[in-house]
């Protein structure tokens, strides 16, 4: 929008601005505080281009909200850029799609709607700020997740190859358990019968034996850093019962480094899929599992409850009196899954906010703008 001033110019006053946010280049779109459009402008995804682009949206005023797309991916590094620059950042999801077809798709039109979506408050949610232990632990997992798939891989080719190996060599390693077995097949050494698929059969079996031990390495080595870095973050997650360092880690995950973003233990519970979702008709009232949120933090939530239905005191006494009640097995572990969900929201928001939140977190000033 353009007002007139006391000089009879007139001065943009800019509402709100959005990026679509890609590898290499953001496309960002401008709106006034009345849902204008300003100007569409394409930066690079560099430090630099950050820079212009929050010098060119403030030439058209004081940018009252900004709206990121992918702030997990393309647009993290740009979302902590505007964070330390005091402007408040809200994540917005791609367009719908029906909008989509009625428009057409480029970058500057879906940086337009985005803009438009962050500006009237349809897109709320607080990015995470991916600059504390939570992020370490992001990293560790994937590296820990890629190493177990990779190391289970080697494992079945391993056992593979040992059904069309030498007679000999196959009846003197099959009875062996898998951790005598690797050890055994690690030290083979090259035969000299001339043979080429026995020969062969032998170096891929060391092979293969010798990256399943490398591999356990790595994965050991992960789970300790990441037993570390959940203590550093949320300590108290590790002495309730049932939580173990990998199910802390996908929680503190979801919550992200700053979780004053969450609006409740139940914002957090609909994060990881543990809300209950009506599924009434007619006379019927009843709720059913969401099969939305984050799934990882969901199996992390099913791993407490289940462990807890087999060994802890508390929750078998539950599970027993929800079932004399006539309720089925599925709809007792959402209760609890809500419950383990309400329960770990807490101990985080105690440890990671009055314990280790610095007062100059730059996750702190954009909730507070």
């Amino acid at each position: 929008m353009c007002r007139p001033g006391r000089s009879g110019a007139y001065r943009h006053r800019a509402g709100g601005a959005c990026v679509d946010t890609h590898k290499n280049v953001h496309v960002a779109a401008v709106l006034d505080h009345l849902g204008g459009l300003l100007d569409t402008g394409e930066f690079p995804a560099t430090a630099t281009g950050y820079h212009q682009l929050i010098d060119w949206a403030r030439q058209f005023g004081k940018v009252l909200r900004a709206g990121v797309e992918c702030t997990g991916s393309y647009g993290a590094g740009l979302a902590r850029y505007l964070a330390t620059q005091r402007v408040p950042v809200v994540e917005v999801n791609q367009p719908d799609r029906s909008a989509r077809r009625r428009r057409g798709k480029t970058d500057a039109v879906d940086a337009e709607s985005a803009a438009r979506a962050a500006l009237s408050g349809t897109a709320r949610a607080l990015p995470k700020s991916g600059n504390g232990q939570v992020e370490v632990l992001r990293m560790l997992r994937l590296a820990k997740n890629s190493a177990v798939k990779a190391r289970t891989q080697a494992l079945n080719q391993l056992k593979a190859v040992l059904i069309n190996a030498p007679s000999a060599l196959r009846e003197a390693l099959e009875p062996l358990s898998t951790a005598v077995l690797l050890r055994r097949c690690a030290e083979l050494t090259d035969p000299s019968d001339g043979n080429p698929a026995a020969d062969t059969a032998i170096f891929t079996l060391r092979l293969l034996a010798q990256r399943v031990l490398r591999l356990r390495q790595e994965v050991t080595e992960l789970g300790r850093r990441m037993t570390t870095a959940v203590q550093a973050s949320a300590p108290s997650l590790l002495e309730r019962f049932g939580i173990g360092p990998d199910s802390a880690a996908a929680l503190l995950i979801t919550a992200g480094d700053n979780p004053e973003r969450l609006n409740s233990e139940a914002s957090f519970a609909a994060l990881c899929g543990a809300s209950p979702v009506e599924k009434s008709s007619g006379k019927s009232r009843r709720r059913r599992l969401n099969r939305g949120g984050d799934r990882q933090a969901n199996a992390a939530l099913h791993r407490i409850v289940v462990t807890r239905m087999r060994q802890d005191e508390r929750t078998r006494s539950y599970l027993e009196r929800r079932t004399a009640e006539g309720r089925g097995k599925r709809e007792i572990m959402r209760c609890l899954k809500r419950y383990v969900a309400r329960e770990v929201y807490t101990l985080i928001r105690a440890d990671m906010i009055t314990c280790h939140q610095r007062p100059d977190d730059p996750s702190t000033l954009t909730t507070a703008a």
